[in-house]
């Protein structure tokens, strides 16, 4: 109690102090004796809304221009140098808009401080203004909307006949991809499938699930158009592949895609970095729990060849060959084209079913 009784008097002794203060100021205020005081406080405060203009600009320049490497990355895809122009685009207009606004901003109250001998002009309106602030942004605007929308449109149109297409799926806190196997097409799901191991939810009853494939990283052929089918399994997350300029996110219950034409492979880019090490990856940019910062995928860009070898060696690794209690599932009628197309035994499949019920 007597700590609480202290601070209350402390406060309370500082806010009669600022009280008192407050009122002499406003007896000095109407002194003539304080109006030069107040004038040259007028003078102090206008030169400083100049120098922190210049001070500030002098910063943001000099940042801008040491540091523009750090975060402007290389683009790799065919999209992305359009994507980048129309950013780029958008940054000079706003630019311009915002340096003369700034200067306006800091340079009137340095223009029209406080002088005795001045009265404040009464200008409450003025049509021709009023037209000139409204209607050319407006048509900048449209332009610059229409330019990103045409842009947008042919990232999220329908992909062409022989696109690279793969599935990409978030979860807490992971990225998992799918690709359609030997068929080259996915398989349907039913998120009422999914399981600790059936993490797609791959519906086993149609013959396209049956040769899916899940690789721990994704590559995808330089020169030819990417196709990715995009979902996630709980909460909201963000598909995000900077050097790509690829930007999308994942809702739950609502597949989305995202197209694009890769023209740099893992290789080339790390030439041209200098950095060996360098790999291009997928990330989460939706904040969606406390592991979100592990949602990262290696993403390979390969030359076509050499993706053709690693996709056919991926074929071999379908998801009931990995799983071959999983055969289970699979209709009667289908059976022998899944063992044909995974190459496991019967044999297989009954011991590893018997080994689970055992451990079960």
């Amino acid at each position: 109690m007597t700590q609480i009784a202290i601070w209350g008097g402390a406060l309370l002794l500082l806010i009669i102090l600022l009280t008192l203060f407050r009122i002499s100021r406003l007896v000095a205020v109407v002194s003539e004796a304080d109006k030069k005081r107040e004038t040259n406080a007028n003078k102090i405060n206008a030169a400083l809304m100049v120098g922190f203009l210049v001070v500030g600009f002098g910063i943001t320049f000099w940042y801008s221009y040491n540091y523009f490497g750090d975060y402007t990355l290389p683009v790799a895809s065919e999209h992305g140098v359009e994507t980048d122009r129309l950013f780029w685009v958008t940054m000079a207009v706003t630019g311009v808009v915002f340096v003369v606004t700034s200067i306006l901003l800091f340079v009137f109250p340095y223009m029209y401080q406080f002088r005795e001998d001045r009265k404040a002009l009464f200008y409450p309106h003025n049509n021709r203004l009023e037209l000139i602030w409204t209607i050319i942004p407006a048509i900048v605007l449209t332009l610059l909307i229409g330019s990103g929308l045409k842009t947008w449109t042919d990232i999220t149109r329908a992909p062409s006949a022989d696109a690279v297409e793969f599935e990409l799926m978030g979860y807490q806190f992971a990225w998992r991809a799918r690709y359609g196997g030997a068929d080259g097409v996915l398989g349907p799901y039913n998120y009422q499938l999914i399981d600790k191991v059936n993490e797609f939810g791959l519906d086993l009853t149609q013959q396209a699930s049956l040769d899916d494939f899940m690789p721990p990283e994704v590559h995808v052929p330089k020169g030819q158009e990417v196709n990715i089918k995009i979902r996630a399994r709980d909460v909201l997350h963000s598909v995000f592949i900077p050097h790509m300029r690829v930007k999308m996110d994942a809702v739950p219950g609502m597949p989305t895609n995202f197209k694009f034409t890769p023209t740099m492979t893992t290789e080339e880019m790390r030439a041209e970095l200098g950095d060996p090490e360098f790999n291009y990856e997928i990330a989460c940019t939706e904040v969606c729990g406390r592991g979100h910062f592990s949602m990262r995928l290696i993403l390979v860009i390969d030359e076509p060849e050499e993706y053709e070898d690693w996709y056919a060696a991926q074929t071999e690794k379908t998801f009931l060959d990995l799983n071959p209690s999983y055969m289970e599932r699979v209709p009667e009628n289908l059976r022998e084209v899944a063992l044909i197309s995974t190459g496991v035994e019967p044999e297989e499949v009954s011991n590893v079913v018997e080994l689970e019920s055992t451990l079960n």
